[in-house]
């Protein structure tokens, strides 16, 4: 096994020691297996995307699927939780919100500061733990786009809430539901003002602007909270891993290296869907009601070679199938490919990067390192983090 691999096995099964192994072991049944207590298990491409592609036949919003978990706590108004008409007309007024050049230049504003203290320690050979830098970067970018003052909110508790939850659960618990509650009320008070004053510079006040209520504004910032930096940093640490694994290091991560890494880590591991009447998935009769988990990270190959080289053509059927595919395709997905290049192009001028100590993080729902140390060894490094021209 290589060194790339034997490290995401352990990221993975860090996470979730159980479910892992048991998805890795109904896979090898076939490609669609109902398991128990957990639902039709998809781990085929082609199957995969059929689901995805189709929301008539397998919703969000039936038993099981996102919507059940996350109504109580974010309302019945929000992406996650709408289907059909409604869904669309949300999603295209907040489109706008998710430009390319909309969010590359909010994170070329916000993560100036926290990747150019990294570049300051790497060049001055200190240690700085990736993980961290991810995290706050991560949360900055989050605090801008809400209306959150800078520097001023602790997003623990919200990271706390989405790795509480558990595959084999179709609601969260009525203690969840609680915490959840006050945690998003705490962080989403400053949101709320900036919505009330309709302050445009703001992500709620241009909700507001769009013509969204507040019940509908407060649901999409809770939204953004939960969800806007776990998958960042789940995927970035581990994509520099994988390049300091494979021997590449941070110069050698190209748009190609990304987009082989996403599919190898698959950092969104599962999508719920629900059957919204009887049929079947290849071959494999469903009921109505029934919860459908694609686990993307099968459905990807993740356990097959890293092999960023390879012609397209052999992961044509894959394209980016880790943000989703259909009416539910992440619409933040330019605003974490934004992220995930500022932070690569800060590191690419420390070529020759060590890592030592690395954590896998435990019991979190999307997985991912806990710690990821680095430091730029003495031949790496230039003046002011500039590189050497070495590779």
């Amino acid at each position: 096994m290589e060194e790339w691999e034997r490290w995401e096995r352990r990221v993975q099964t860090a996470a979730h020691p159980v479910a892992y192994r048991l998805v890795r072991a109904v896979a090898a049944r076939g490609p669609v297996v109902r398991v128990p207590r957990v639902g039709v298990v998809v781990s085929d491409a082609r199957l995969a995307r059929e689901v995805l592609t189709d929301a008539e036949a397998y919703t969000k919003t039936g038993p099981g699927a996102a919507a059940g978990l996350w109504s109580p706590v974010l309302g019945s108004r929000v992406l996650i939780t709408l289907e059909g008409a409604e869904h669309a007309a949300l999603r295209r007024r907040l489109g706008g919100l998710f430009t390319p050049g909309h969010v590359g230049a909010v994170c070329e504003r916000v993560l100036s500061g926290p990747l150019g203290g990294m570049k300051r320690r790497l060049a001055a050979g200190d240690e700085v733990d990736l993980v961290r830098v991810v995290r706050d970067g991560a949360a900055e970018v989050i605090r801008e786009l809400v209306g959150l003052p800078g520097g001023g909110t602790d997003f623990t508790e919200a990271a706390a809430v989405v790795s509480s939850l558990r595959l084999w659960r179709t609601t969260l618990t009525g203690r969840q539901v609680e915490r959840a509650r006050a945690v998003l009320d705490r962080l989403s008070e400053a949101a709320v003002a900036a919505y009330r004053a309709g302050d445009e510079s703001t992500v709620p006040g241009r909700l507001r602007a769009l013509g969204l209520d507040e019940a509908e504004a407060r649901g999409a910032v809770g939204l953004f909270l939960l969800t806007g930096t776990e998958t960042l940093v789940s995927f970035v640490p581990r994509l520099v891993a994988l390049a300091h694994d494979t021997g590449r290091g941070p110069g050698g991560i190209t748009d190609a290296v990304v987009e082989e890494a996403l599919r190898v880590t698959s950092p969104t591991p599962v999508m719920l869907r629900s059957a919204a009447r009887a049929g079947r998935i290849g071959g494999v009769r469903v009921e109505a009601g029934e919860r459908v988990v694609i686990a993307t990270l099968l459905c990807t190959g993740a356990y097959g070679p890293f092999a960023p080289d390879r012609d397209p053509a052999e992961t044509a059927g894959l394209r980016r199938l880790w943000f989703g595919a259909g009416p539910h395709f992440c619409l933040g997905m330019p605003l974490a490919m934004a992220e995930i290049r500022a932070v690569v192009g800060a590191l690419r001028g420390f070529p020759d990067l060590a890592i030592s100590g690395r954590r896998p993080a435990r019991g979190v729902l999307i997985p991912a390192y806990a710690r990821l140390p680095v430091r730029a060894r003495a031949a790496g490094r230039a003046a002011g983090g500039r590189p050497d021209n070495r590779s």
